[in-house]
């Protein structure tokens, strides 16, 4: 099986040899490259191939966000670009929303527990947002008090649409016909509005991992969603949960 190529671009020395020492204890995980600046870090991802970047949001030299945002321009429709997570101190709501419009593909806090940030990892590796759940919350909540604006996801490749192209669109998002999903599937849709991960989902609804997999699957086709955060954001404009 391959490794999960890791970089890290983390200014802080004590974080940044501690998430290596964490990562390094896995066999799955190869820490290829760290940087403490975001120009050492887009070089570094310039020259070696790597599978996910963890990026610090608060760089010396350039905001992580900008950082990721050039990550993702210069891979844009690659299946094999680097995808991003921020690891960060803040959690307010512009440094959270502002990560998500660049392009970011998972979100987590820096006092995330070990056994936390490998899972984020993982998902993250398998083309899956990772948010921590105080992050989640955030976006959700912008989500409820901005209703008719578009809602950020966390891969916007989508060509722009006219202004009134996009108001049917938001339209039909807040129509969602409830019965469209299954009783399980609403159940599964509530869990990832709360933020919990496929794994947590399989133990509260004592089902499989695999079993998840399949209602996340069903419920991003029933809503025309491109990801978790989306579905999760057009479920509350439909008031499919609360």
């Amino acid at each position: 099986m391959s490794k999960i190529r890791v970089a890290l671009i983390e200014d802080h020395d004590l974080t940044r040899v501690g998430i290596k020492t964490a990562l390094q204890q896995k066999e799955e995980i190869e820490v290829v490259g760290e940087a403490a600046n975001a120009a050492d870090g887009m070089k570094l991802l310039k020259t070696i191939q790597t599978d996910i970047a963890i990026i610090d949001i608060g760089l010396p030299d350039k905001d992580g966000i900008e950082l990721t945002r050039e990550v993702k321009s210069i891979t844009s429709g690659d299946e094999s670009a680097t995808k991003v997570l921020i690891l960060t101190l803040r959690d307010n709501k512009e440094a959270v929303l502002a990560a998500f419009a660049a392009g970011a593909d998972s979100y987590c806090m820096k006092d995330i527990k070990f056994d936390n940030l490998l899972e984020a990892v993982r998902v993250t590796y398998n083309g899956n947002a990772w948010i921590d759940p105080a992050i989640a919350r955030i976006v959700l909540q912008q989500a409820q008090q901005n209703p008719h604006k578009p809602e950020i996801t966390l891969k916007d490749t989508k060509p722009s649409v006219p202004i009134s192209e996009k108001a049917e669109v938001e339209n039909e998002e807040e129509m969602i016909d409830p019965y469209t999903l299954t009783e399980r599937e609403l159940e599964v849709l509530q869990l990832i509005v709360e933020g919990c991960s496929n794994a947590v989902i399989a133990d509260r609804l004592y089902i499989t991992v695999g079993t998840v997999k399949t209602h996340v699957r069903n419920i991003l086709n029933k809503l025309c969603a491109d990801d978790r955060t989306q579905a999760a954001v057009r479920a509350l404009r439909s008031g499919l949960v609360g």
